[in-house]
């Protein structure tokens, strides 16, 4: 079974090597949506593949890094990322090209890695995400799934070759988070106080 989830944000990048003039020499903004959807072979004790209310932690924390930021390769020119660094606080560096195609892959990584290290207290099944699409504009959108992640012709996608930076992780609700993750600390989903026995 599958459910989805919608996040939003708004980002500038420049997306290098593209066709487009506009888009690979001119700093520019997109609002983008990105679906998350997950996928699981059994429900929980709620009878949900996953509490829509779990996905405002972490992983909400960690998506909403990308709003009102600049996302930069990290192999781009680097007066231009010392640039993007100096005169914006929030900014996030990428081992690819932030295009929505790569977007996909960013945040189908970064949740499945949440999930990986999130100890399920309520009944869950093997949880894990199945998709995410990201609409770069109302027209145009790219999805991502397992096989695209792990591809090597894709770019390889790990947990220290993605930086946020200080501003972004301040205003997380745990500072430390995205530590915690790299050094595969364990999250914890709430306790379930009351359920009802059938």
């Amino acid at each position: 079974m599958l459910i989805r989830k919608l996040f939003k944000f708004e980002n500038a990048h420049i997306v290098r090597n593209c066709t487009s003039d506009r888009c690979k020499r001119s700093l520019h903004g997109h609002s983008y949506k990105v679906e998350l959807l997950l996928k699981a072979d059994a429900l929980d004790h709620g009878q949900m593949v996953y509490d829509f209310g779990l996905l405002k932690g972490v992983i909400k924390d960690l998506f909403d890094s990308f709003d009102h930021a600049i996302c930069f390769w990290n192999k781009d020119d680097l007066a231009y990322i010392q640039a993007c660094q100096q005169f914006s606080a929030r900014w996030v560096s990428l081992p690819v090209s932030p295009s929505a195609e790569q977007f996909s892959r960013i945040f189908f990584f970064l949740a499945q890695q949440v999930l990986k290290s999130t100890k399920m207290q309520n009944g869950e099944g093997n949880v894990d995400v199945y998709s995410v699409i990201v609409h770069e504009t109302d027209t145009g959108y790219a999805q991502s799934f397992l096989e695209d992640i792990n591809n090597p012709q894709m770019g390889i996608l790990a947990l220290d070759h993605i930086e946020f930076s200080d501003q972004i992780q301040a205003e997380w609700a745990d500072p430390n988070t995205y530590a915690k993750l790299k050094n595969g600390e364990t999250f914890q989903n709430p306790l379930v106080e009351q359920q009802v026995k059938i």
